[in-house]
C-alpha cells in the first residue's frame, strides 16, 4: 500500500481506535494487562509492517505517514505505539543492513507479526553509553554463544525475537569496532527473568533478560560481518527518536483535547472556565506546543525519508515534542483540578506516560547536546 492511500489508512486507523481500543484502554492500563486481542487486530491491519517494503509483504509507508500513525495511536493509548515501534526499529536494522538472505527470511515474518519483537540494547549499567555494554558473543563453530544481561527491553515477554547488540570482540578499541548486531529468536538460554513495574506506559511488556550460553547461528549476524553493530542500530534509533517524538505529539494533543473539552463543560463564577483569561493562556500555549512538535516531527521524518543524516532534526523533534507532552499533561491536570488527579479520568494516565518520553530513545539532555554539536558542525566559522 502506497502513501497515496494515506488518508484511507488514517481513516481506517481512526475507526479501529474508536471501536477496538478506546473503550478498553482505561481498564487494561489500570490492570497493567497486555492487550493480546488488540495486538492480533493490529497484525491483521498490517501495522507491524508499516515501513517494511512491499516486496517483503509490508505496507511500504514513508516515515512521515508512519509518524502520523504513531501520533494517532498515542492519542488513544501510548503503550500500543511502543508495541510497533520497537518491532520496527528491529525490522529497519534488517531492512537497511541485512543480507539478501536475511531480508527474505525475516522481513515477511516481521511484516505479518508472526515474528514480533524489539531491540536488546540497554543493560543494568549502560543506557545512553551503548559502547559500555558487557553482553558478549563468542564464536564457536557455526554458532555464537551469548552471555549477559539486558534490561528495559520492550516486547521481550510476549515477543519472540530481538535485534540483540553484543560485543564479539570485547578488547577492541574503540569499543564500537568490536560490537555486532544479531537477529536473536527465543529458545534455550534466552531467559525473561522479570517484568519491570513502571509508573506509566503500562500494559506493554518491559522486561529484564538473561542470556546464559544462548546460541545464535552465524547466519543471524546482521550484514554477515562483525564489528558493525553499533552503526547498524544507531540508524534505527533515528527512526526511534522520530517515533518517540510522534508519541510526544500524540500525548500533547490528547492532553489539549481533554483540556479544551473540559474547559467548556466546567463552570465557575457563572461561566465556562474557557472564558477565563487564565485558562485561555494555558490553552493557547498548549496548542502552540503541540503544533510546533508536530511540524518538527514532519520535518525530521521527511529528512529521514530522503536518506539524509537527520540526528539533529530527529533530536529537535524528540526534544520539543516530548517536552510539549510533559508540559501539556501537567497543564491539562491543572485545568481539570481535582478531577485531573482522579484515576477515573484519563488525565492522570497522560501525566504518568509523558515522563518516559523525555528519557527513552536518548534523554532530552543528550538531544540538546546532539543538536548543538550538529549545529556547529554544519555551520563552521
Amino acid at each position: 500500500m502506497s502513501d497515496g492511500n494515506e488518508a484511507i489508512i488514517l481513516d481506517a486507523l481512526d475507526k479501529f481506535l474508536t471501536t477496538e481500543v478506546d473503550p478498553f484502554v482505561h481498564d487494561l492500563e489500570a490492570r497493567d494487562e497486555y492487550p493480546h486481542e488488540i495486538v492480533e487486530k493490529m497484525k491483521e491491519m498490517g501495522l507491524f509492517g508499516c515501513i517494511i517494503a512491499e516486496e517483503y509483504g509490508g505496507l511500504g509507508l514513508s516515515t512521515g505517514t508512519y509518524a502520523k500513525i504513531v501520533a494517532r495511536i498515542t492519542r488513544s493509548w501510548m503503550s500500543l505505539s511502543g508495541i510497533i515501534n520497537s518491532h520496527l526499529i528491529m525490522a529497519s536494522a534488517v531492512q537497511r543492513h541485512g543480507t539478501d538472505a536475511q531480508k527474505e527470511r525475516f522481513l515477511p515474518r516481521f511484516a505479518t507479526g508472526e515474528l514480533r519483537g524489539g531491540v536488546g540494547l540497554t543493560e543494568p549499567d549502560c543506557g545512553t553509553d551503548l559502547q559500555a555494554i558487557r553482553t558478549t558473543a563468542r564464536r564457536e563453530g557455526d554458532d555464537y554463544v551469548v552471555n549477559g544481561t539486558k534490561t528495559w527491553i520492550t516486547n521481550s515477554k510476549y515477543g519472540n525475537v530481538l535485534a540483540l547488540l553484543v560485543k564479539t570482540d570485547p578488547k577492541t578499541t574503540p569499543a564500537h569496532k568490536g560490537m555486532s548486531l544479531f537477529i536473536a529468536e527465543k529458545h534455550e538460554g534466552f531467559i525473561v527473568s522479570r517484568k519491570l513495574e513502571k509508573l506509566g506506559y503500562r500494559g506493554i511488556d518491559t522486561c529484564e533478560l538473561l542470556f546464559e550460553n544462548y546460541h545464535v547461528h552465524t547466519d543471524c549476524l546482521i550484514g554477515g560481518v562483525e564489528g558493525r553493530g553499533l552503526q547498524q542500530i544507531l540508524s534505527g534509533l533515528e527512526l526511534g527518536r522520530i517515533n518517540v517524538a510522534a508519541r510526544g505529539v500524540g500525548v500533547a494533543r490528547a492532553a489539549l483535547d481533554l483540556a479544551v473539552a473540559y474547559s467548556q463543560q466546567r463552570k465557575t463564577f457563572g461561566k465556562p472556565i474557557c472564558d477565563h483569561q487564565a485558562i485561555q493562556l494555558k490553552l493557547g500555549e498548549m496548542a502552540t506546543r503541540a503544533e510546533a512538535g508536530r511540524l518538527l516531527v514532519e520535518a525530521a521524518a521527511a529528512a529521514y525519508d530522503r536518506g539524509e543524516r537527520c540526528d539533529m532534526e530527529a533530536g529537535m523533534a524528540k526534544y520539543a515534542a516530548t517536552e510539549a507532552a510533559m508540559e501539556n499533561a501537567a497543564e491539562c491536570m491543572r485545568i481539570h483540578g481535582a478531577y485531573g488527579y482522579s484515576k477515573e479520568y484519563d488525565v492522570e494516565r497522560l501525566y504518568r506516560d509523558a515522563p518516559l518520553l523525555i528519557i527513552g530513545e536518548g534523554t532530552n539532555e543528550l538531544q540538546r547536546i546532539i543538536i548543538a554539536k550538529q549545529l556547529v558542525e554544519r555551520n563552521p566559522a
